[in-house]
């Protein structure tokens, strides 16, 4: 082996936040038993987050055979020329993204990322709860059917609920929904901000006592619906619902009637830019983030709330459901190889998907440092740093250094598998 590798595997972090799905049922567990051989599944417990990168709440370890077992960003303080030059430059020695795999069982907390700015005073202001400087934009690719809550609805629907909705127009208050209704018949989009900022604002500081009255009396109508054998979803029955079993009474069950509701089928994405309200409901993703911890939140959480901080950032801007939906861009150069590229210098995704009749294939060099996962399928890498072939399986996940080369010589069946990297 050469004395110093410029590609290798790592031990990754899971973190078993109680929003995770159980035991097996997880793709975090089961990537990790596969590709971890310190992993042990136990069928009680919630495996939520697969962390790959050098987050210090879980750095990802180099496993290499005959190289000390240490932290990523530790070997990458010793060699920050592995990261290549734009990302050494523009990063300060630091890889900018933290790579992961989600398994969601139960609702993530309605919140939204500060843009850098902002988030520079937040942690000037309070750091004890914003405890970082830097933005969060995120990206979440689907690996199994992933349900979600993304952006304001426009703003016709959000009438045609609360003229439907009792409950729901008790929440906003009759002023701010005859003010909705009526924005909603011009075409003003300035109008329409300020109107849905104002009705959303208002739900989300009513008194705790009149939402949860609202939300069980509107429940139960659902619930008599349902049970009726009437359409619900045209009231978005199915997640409300959900939503009321997980958080009984919580305000982020009459927020699926400000915010859209969308299912992600897999290899289909969605970027979570600066102020974009969101919140995960179920499913498994790939998630790639800048490395920050700055999240606002304000319903469907037992953590701290800060509604009047997230109320004044949001985006209004109503859009359609399929708006939220991020496309991938086709690598002109690579059949096989399809590029989420978001609009922010932390992170880019290439997701690579290989059939059955590819016996051979190679990891192009880039002019940054990348991180790997394999979902599926079974590989042997080969590169000029290693005496000894890489065994690649799912769960596999290794490091590449910036204009290094892995070829893959893959076993009989189809492969799929994401590289993170900066975009640079």
């Amino acid at each position: 082996m050469a004395d110093d590798p410029c590609v290798f595997p790592l031990k990754c972090a899971v973190q078993n936040y109680v929003w995770g799905k159980l035991g097996n049922q997880s793709e975090v567990a089961r990537l990790s038993q596969s590709g971890n051989p310190d992993f042990k599944l136990q069928q009680d417990v919630p495996y939520a987050e697969l962390w790959m990168g050098t987050h210090p709440n879980g750095p990802s370890k180099i496993y290499l055979e005959g190289m000390e077992e240490k932290d990523l960003g530790e070997w990458i303080s010793e060699h920050p020329e592995r990261l290549g030059k734009e990302t050494n430059d523009y990063f300060k020695g630091e890889l900018p993204f933290l790579f992961k795999v989600l398994s969601v069982r139960t609702s993530l907390s309605i919140q939204a990322h500060p843009n850098k700015i902002h988030a520079e005073l937040l942690n000037r202001e309070n750091p004890n709860l914003y405890k970082d400087a830097n933005h969060k934009p995120e990206l979440a690719i689907a690996l199994t059917p992933f349900q979600g809550l993304c952006g304001f609805h426009v703003i016709q629907d959000v009438a045609k609920y609360l003229q439907d909705i009792q409950e729901f127009r008790t929440v906003v208050g009759t002023e701010n929904a005859i003010k909705l209704i009526t924005a909603s018949r011009a075409i003003d989009m300035a109008s329409h901000r300020s109107v849905m900022k104002n009705a959303f604002e208002a739900m989300m500081m009513r008194d705790k006592e009149t939402l949860q009255k609202e939300v069980r009396k509107w429940v139960s109508k659902v619930m008599d619906m349902e049970e009726q054998g009437e359409d619900i979803s045209q009231y978005n029955g199915e997640v409300l619902l959900k939503l009321h079993r997980e958080f009984p009474g919580d305000v982020g069950c009459f927020a699926v009637y400000f915010l859209n509701h969308i299912t992600l089928q897999p290899g289909q994405a969605m970027f979570l830019d600066a102020n974009l309200p969101h919140a995960y409901l179920s499913g498994d993703c790939m998630e790639c983030m800048a490395c920050s911890d700055n999240v606002v939140r304000a319903g469907l959480t037992v953590k701290y709330v800060d509604v009047q901080t997230l109320c004044k950032m949001l985006d209004y801007t109503g859009r359609q459901p399929q708006k939220a939906i991020f496309a991938a861009i086709q690598d002109t150069e690579d059949p096989y190889a399809a590029i989420f590229k978001p609009p922010v210098n932390d992170f880019a995704v290439i997701r690579i998907m290989l059939p059955g009749d590819v016996a051979q294939y190679q990891l192009r060099p880039l002019q940054n440092a990348s991180i790997c996962i394999v979902i599926s399928g079974k590989a042997e890498g080969t590169t000029r740093s290693l005496a000894n072939p890489l065994k690649l399986q799912p769960g596999s996940v290794f490091f590449m250094s910036a204009n290094e080369i892995v070829t893959l010589k893959l076993e009989v069946g189809s492969m799929l598998l994401f590289r993170a990297h900066p975009n640079l």
